[in-house]
């Protein structure tokens, strides 16, 4: 594990992107991680609750690293990055997972916190999308899902706008359970994880189940929008976002799209 750091004790599992150079953007080499992480926890019969965290103060994740955005689609999402995986490997993964966010939760970062069924965050926090300020988009759980989590106005404007959310406007439209003060995330977040450790665990299984089998649907629609999205990373206007976001500039996407 190089781009994870993986641990298991007292009946939780504790994944934490080890990024912290590139705010914990994941590349594919991290979601690959991520999900062997997953896999040895829900085979685990001594956890109970799995906690995805952030190294470091400044970002829990900002989605994926623009510098492995090629657009390439090898049927194991775009740039070889099977973030589809993950998302599924979050919802199908039989224990709850719990996001600990202490900074920034933006792009893929904040529909990985959106996925996870328990979200508990710093006052510092910070959420937002980014996707359409680099000519990107998450065409599935971070849409779909997203608009089921906050309403469908609420997500529209995240979506549209980019705006960035304090951690108090996360929990006023629903995207968090709790918002507590920096040096009691993590004491928050292990009270939860006990709290949940102590119940049964089948019992929690089958509720899980059935939370998603409502949503479950989002998933093949998701692989659906990546093969379009596969598409729009090689055009000219997807292109400008990911030159302008690495020189430092505002995109002209519309100059692009022309192109």
């Amino acid at each position: 594990m190089d781009d994870i750091i993986y641990e298991k004790r007292d009946g939780v599992a504790r994944i934490t992107i080890n990024r912290e150079k590139v705010m914990n953007a994941f590349r594919a080499q991290t979601v690959e991680e991520m999900l062997l992480a997953f896999r040895d926890a829900d085979n685990d019969d001594d956890i109970g609750v799995i906690v995805l965290a952030g190294a470091g103060d400044r970002a829990f994740c900002t989605g994926g690293d623009q510098t492995d955005h090629s657009g390439v689609y090898s049927g194991r999402g775009v740039a070889g990055i099977p973030i589809e995986e993950l998302h599924f490997a979050m919802r199908n993964v039989r224990l709850p997972v719990i996001a600990r966010v202490q900074g920034y939760a933006i792009g893929g970062g904040n529909v990985l916190a959106t996925l996870s069924d328990i979200t508990i965050a710093s006052e510092k926090a910070v959420f937002g999308q980014v996707g359409p300020k680099v000519g990107s988009v998450d065409p599935g759980f971070g849409t779909a899902y997203l608009s089921r989590v906050v309403g469908e106005k609420k997500a529209r404007e995240m979506w549209f706008t980019c705006r960035r959310y304090t951690a108090t406007e996360a929990l006023a439209m629903g995207l968090v359970n709790a918002v507590v003060p920096h040096d009691k995330l993590d004491e928050t977040v292990d009270q939860y994880c006990a709290e949940i450790v102590a119940k049964s665990p089948t019992a929690i299984a089958i509720a899980k189940r059935s939370f998603n089998a409502d949503s479950d649907n989002i998933y093949g629609i998701g692989n659906l929008g990546l093969e379009a999205l596969a598409l729009f990373y090689r055009s000219e206007e997807s292109r400008e976002g990911v030159r302008a976001f690495m020189e430092k500039r505002t995109p002209d996407f519309r100059a692009a799209r022309k192109r």
